[in-house]
């Protein structure tokens, strides 16, 4: 191995040393208790520390890292006390993520690190949206993130390099080739020579280097930052390594060659760099002995402190507050009486232009919203307006663009990213669930992002363009789901959600964009996210919906004035409006839960078993579901008018009428 301490004095040398050392310690000692039983789990980076701390070290302290569960040195390199840190693994309340989050799948601003998500590829986009909030902001500054090799076989990676490679992003991505993706060996993920070989493809600079070096990775990783700041672009970084344990410790290595330990253990990255410091008279027997010295009682002072911590003492209200960001929103009321008529998607347009105009750090993003408006013409003319830099076409990859999202709200901006339809969302759905949704109640960082989602049946496009796809992220804590039925409700829904701190699916129907109008408050105003409104109120059914079946109700009960309809809208599906929902049981105590999407697994069994448990004593007849057929929905337009529950509707009522 050969060293090249050009440029790099004694002081840098012994820095380097140092944090090389201090994560191989820390790992030492920490198999130790693993196999004393004094800590349940352990996924070992030993053998890969110098790519861990050469890139941080090559970094300012306050660019972002997004690393993985083997990158010990990155938590140390940026001065992470050992002590919080221990007690972080033991899952104790005074750790990172108040022991929410297992090893190392938590993040602290403070320090600039972004928690990892145990599907790895994600990690990759929130890098993009961190260099897009430097390159908006004009900043000389990098977001780097991390993946293995078995990590580069996912989606999301090509997404996240596509997109950086497109938009121009300065993000160094880091791949740590160790030979296995757990135990599956390199050669049956991929066949290309080298990983760094796909850079080209993304039009992008690829190096492979050797990642046991840590004056190699340093120097490297310091020359790619110069690079993706000068030339405003990304570049891909291969680290050649290996992993001297399993994936993690219960899996051990019996799958490796022993021949593959016995040539990579020559190549130790710490012993190989302390012998060559010796060579050159940097470090002798008693400095080596002084810098261990002090990460011993650095790491059993840590220790002593993590074991001597309670057992956690559950807060119930404590968790539950903690799932969101505190929103301290306040109900903004027109600041004048004036109102137009405004069909229901051009009120949605208002409420984002004007939202774009309140908040100078919102930045909009979707497939073709650009000059051509969106596929519905929601932001026809922004562009115009705001410029390219705040409206952005995207390429066709929802995941990377949620995950972009992401990483704009940790640099401080708003976004909203519209899905060309709702049923594309399933691209994006891992990024959703799994990063935007749980952020805030693993580490503290809100997801400052707003998905609209255009929905709904009723105007012949068959099974993946027709999709009422909500209930899917009603089961998800973290998330907002908004779905407004008239155009006043839409604009002030919008720009509440856009104000909210926290994750909002924005259902719009896409039968009601040019089908309904209505006034609408010409001036910035705002709907309270998580209450419904009262559309009539009756004494014989309630009947309670949202979206498309709030007009179904409505026009059902103006040709049957011999009924007595309550109709409540509820507006917000995550989190229901219970009070309003009691009321309505109360004044008529028969009850229809209508809803277009489909019967099994729809919202209307949640809000039917709630009722029932809460309001049994209220009811006078069974509650009643109107919903959807369950199958996909239908092309043909008798086919999908048969399918809706509005088909359904009249028989529905007939036979809560007949109680």
């Amino acid at each position: 191995m050969q060293f090249d301490r050009s440029g790099l004095d004694t002081d840098k040398l012994i820095e380097l040393y140092t944090e090389l050392v201090r994560p191989r310690m820390i790992e030492e000692k920490m198999l130790v208790l693993l196999r004393q039983g004094k800590i349940s789990k352990w996924f070992s980076g030993i053998g890969q520390e110098a790519i861990a701390v050469g890139v941080t070290k090559a970094l300012d302290m306050d660019e972002y890292i997004m690393p993985l569960h083997r990158n010990l040195g990155v938590f140390t390199a940026r001065k992470m006390p050992f002590d919080k840190l221990f007690l972080q693994w033991q899952g104790k309340k005074e750790g990172f993520s108040k022991g929410r989050e297992r090893s190392f799948h938590f993040g602290a601003n403070e320090y600039h690190i972004c928690g990892m998500i145990s599907h790895l590829g994600p990690q990759l986009a929130i890098a993009d949206g961190i260099a897009l909030a430097h390159k908006l902001h004009k900043e000389n500054k990098v977001s780097v993130a991390f993946s293995g090799d078995g990590g580069t076989s996912e989606g999301d990676f090509h997404e996240a390099l596509n997109v950086a490679a497109v938009w121009g992003l300065p993000v160094i991505f880091i791949i740590e080739n160790n030979g296995y993706g757990l135990s599956t060996p390199v050669n049956e993920q991929f066949v290309c020579k080298q990983l760094a070989d796909r850079a080209v493809g993304y039009g992008m600079k690829g190096i492979t280097i050797d990642g046991n070096n840590i004056l190699e990775v340093y120097k490297t990783v310091s020359e790619a930052r110069e690079y993706c700041i000068r030339e405003q672009k990304p570049i891909l970084i291969e680290c050649m390594t290996f992993r001297m344990r399993g994936h993690e410790e219960a899996s051990g290595v019996k799958y490796v060659p022993k021949e593959l330990f016995e040539e990579w253990g020559q190549k130790d990255p710490v012993t190989n760099f302390e012998n060559f410091l010796i060579e050159k008279a940097v470090l002798n027997k008693y400095l080596i002995e002084e810098i261990r010295n002090s990460i011993h009682k650095e790491i059993e002072e840590g220790i002593a402190k993590g074991f001597s911590a309670g057992p956690i003492e559950p807060d119930t209200e404590e968790e539950i507050r903690d799932v969101y960001a505190p929103n301290n929103h306040v109900v903004k009321k027109p600041s004048t009486n004036t109102s137009s008529e405004k069909k229901f998607i051009q009120a949605i347009s208002d409420g984002l232009r004007q939202s774009m105009e309140k908040y100078s750090n919102l930045v909009l993003m979707g497939q073709d919203i650009a000059e051509y408006g969106g596929a519905f013409k929601v932001t026809e003319g922004f562009v115009a307006q705001f410029g390219k830099e705040r409206v952005r076409n995207t390429p066709l990859c929802e995941s990377a663009i949620v995950g972009t999202a992401l990483g704009l709200s940790i640099k401080g901006f708003k976004s909203m990213m519209e899905m060309q339809f709702a049923d594309f969302v399933t691209v994006g759905f891992n990024q959703i669930i799994n990063n935007l949704a749980k952020i805030h109640y693993r580490w503290g960082q809100n997801a400052d992002v707003v998905v609209r989602m255009p929905t709904g049946g009723g105007v012949g496009a068959g099974p993946f363009h027709s999709q009422s796809n909500e209930a899917w992220f009603t089961h998800t804590p973290g998330l907002k789901v908004v779905y407004p039925s008239t155009p006043e409700d839409a604009k002030g829904l919008i720009t509440a959600a856009i104000e909210d701190p926290n994750p909002v699916m924005f259902f719009e129907h896409k039968a009601l964009y040019r089908s309904i109008s209505g006034q609408v408050p010409d001036d910035y105003y705002t709907i309270e996210i998580g209450k419904a409104r009262q559309v009539q109120e009756g004494d014989d059914i309630s009947i309670i919906t949202y979206g498309a079946g709030v007009h179904w109700a409505t026009d059902y009960a103006a040709k049957h004035p011999n009924i007595s309809f309550d109709i409540v809208d509820l507006r917000t599906l995550l989190p229901l409006d219970y009070d309003a929902i009691r009321d309505s049981v109360a004044r008529t105590g028969k009850v229809l839960l209508l809803h277009e999407d489909t019967l099994i697994g729809g919202i209307g069994g949640e809000i039917a078993a709630w009722i029932c448990e809460h309001c049994f004593e209220l009811l006078d007849a069974p509650v009643v579901r109107c919903a959807s057929l369950d199958t996909p929905v239908p092309f043909a337009i008798e086919l999908e008018q048969n399918y809706l529950a509005k088909s359904m509707l009249h028989g529905s009522v007939q036979k809560l009428m007949a109680y």
